[in-house]
């Protein structure tokens, strides 16, 4: 790692981020059933048919992890609640739930790192998937009553909150391509779903802010799309996904509007009278979180809308068969801040990638993941250069975790967890990041 604290504008913060269901253990604590749990229980839907009752036991063990954000020079913490740890049926308090949340922040507090919570990483309570899920407008309205507790539990004591962690998963992955829970492929429960996790963004605004929270803001996820030739039909291919997954949410969020290219295949399957919720959506944001790991490259398709499949990458990819593109993200937040935040404050709320990690002799040597996270800094210095204003840089993951589809066997941590054992093992990533925070040569 060739950079320093130096190297960055005075102020300018260093985290690393977990979320609930990936290391905390769902089956500690009293937490409710959620639609992951059923997911996982479906063959097929999982690598491995793993889920996230055990996880990292983070419920448990959040003191030993909490020391190693705090030993590697970070700033803050990003983590997320769960809702149905917190709500089993997604309305009744849990106080369990509840407190070990206040225990949590606390001990973040007290090892002088910034609390940076995320409402929703995706853990619908079982009780609300049933009645329709993210395709039913209820859910929207319980969100905001989630938010209204959390809100009013932590609101003295949390740096930043974000409401929805990358609504494109939670809705188009989810319902569309069918990769997530709940595992739908229906165009019509995709768009309610997209509409609905923005009208919840909207509504949990309004909420923590009514109960004293401040600091507020969401987790997008960006992915440019290449087309992956100059034929006018993967050019439109491109654009189509690039309205659905870049445009759409951002959009809506800070001008109050859907593209109109999303329109095109999306329109006739909102709800009724969706426009009039597109203010409640627009409420003013304090920071917008960016999420960025990979490009897509898209090609036409056969078919009906949207008409596009993805190409295969070049060049070197991650474990995950990722593009490894550091070059996008100075694009990328070039262009948010040029089209639709100007001078509001972006955060990179997750960057990282996945290596076929192996712990051997006590230590796990990811230079891969280094050189990844050194690349991808010196994509952010050039963002800042040309003036956009970024305050932080946050590193997905601190640990290996449950990667969701993908079971236990993807590992992003920049922490190595023997899954059997439980044992963390800093990686070679983590002692470069350490040495680069602390200012002084690994």
């Amino acid at each position: 790692m060739d950079l320093t604290r130096s190297d960055f504008p005075p102020g300018f913060l260093f985290g690393t981020a977990t979320s609930a269901y990936q290391i905390e253990g769902h089956a500690a604590g009293g937490a409710g059933p959620c639609h992951w749990d059923s997911f996982a229980a479906t063959p097929g839907n999982v690598a491995g048919a793993a889920d996230g009752r055990i996880a990292c036991d983070h419920y448990h063990r959040f003191d030993e992890d909490l020391d190693l954000v705090a030993a590697g020079g970070f700033d803050l913490y990003r983590f997320s609640t769960s809702w149905a740890r917190v709500m089993p049926d997604g309305e009744t308090v849990n106080e369990d739930g509840l407190d070990f949340y206040d225990r949590l922040v606390d001990a973040i507090l007290a090892r002088d790192l910034r609390p940076a919570l995320t409402l929703y990483h995706w853990e619908l309570p079982s009780a609300l998937a049933d009645r329709g899920g993210w395709a039913n407008r209820e859910t929207a309205e319980r969100f905001a009553g989630f938010a209204a507790l959390m809100g009013s539990r932590l609101g003295d004591r949390v740096w930043s909150w974000a409401t929805i962690n990358e609504p494109w998963c939670v809705s188009w992955l989810s319902h569309f391509d069918g990769h997530h829970a709940p595992g739908l492929r229906d165009i019509r429960a995709t768009a309610r779903a997209m509409h609905h996790v923005s009208l919840a963004h909207g509504l949990g605004l309004a909420a923590l802010r009514a109960h004293g929270a401040g600091n507020l803001g969401v987790v997008l996820n960006f992915e440019p799309a290449r087309p992956e030739s100059d034929r006018a039909e993967d050019i439109a291919a491109a654009d189509r996904h690039d309205a659905t997954y870049n445009r759409f949410f951002v959009q809506a969020m800070t001008r109050g509007s859907y593209p109109e290219t999303a329109l095109d295949g999306l329109e006739r399957h909102l709800p009724d009278r969706w426009q009039a919720d597109m203010a409640t959506i627009a409420a003013p944001l304090d920071w917008l979180g960016v999420n960025y790991y990979t490009i897509r490259r898209i090609t036409a398709a056969a078919g009906p809308w949207p008409a596009w499949r993805t190409a295969p990458p070049r060049g070197q990819v991650t474990d995950m068969g990722w593009e490894i593109a550091p070059e996008a993200l100075t694009a990328v937040l070039t262009w948010l801040a040029r089209e639709y935040t100007g001078t509001l404050p972006l955060l990179i709320t997750e960057n990282g990638m996945a290596a076929p990690d192996a712990l051997r002799g006590g230590a796990v040597r990811d230079d891969d993941r280094t050189a990844y996270i050194c690349a991808h800094l010196n994509a952010v210095r050039e963002a800042i250069a040309g003036g956009v204003p970024l305050s932080g840089y946050v590193v997905w993951s601190l640990l290996d975790n449950y990667e969701w589809a993908f079971g236990y066997f993807k590992r992003f941590g920049l922490v190595h967890v023997g899954f059997e054992s439980l044992q963390r093992t800093p990686k070679a990533s983590y002692h470069a990041l350490a040495s680069m925070l602390k200012g002084h040569a690994p």
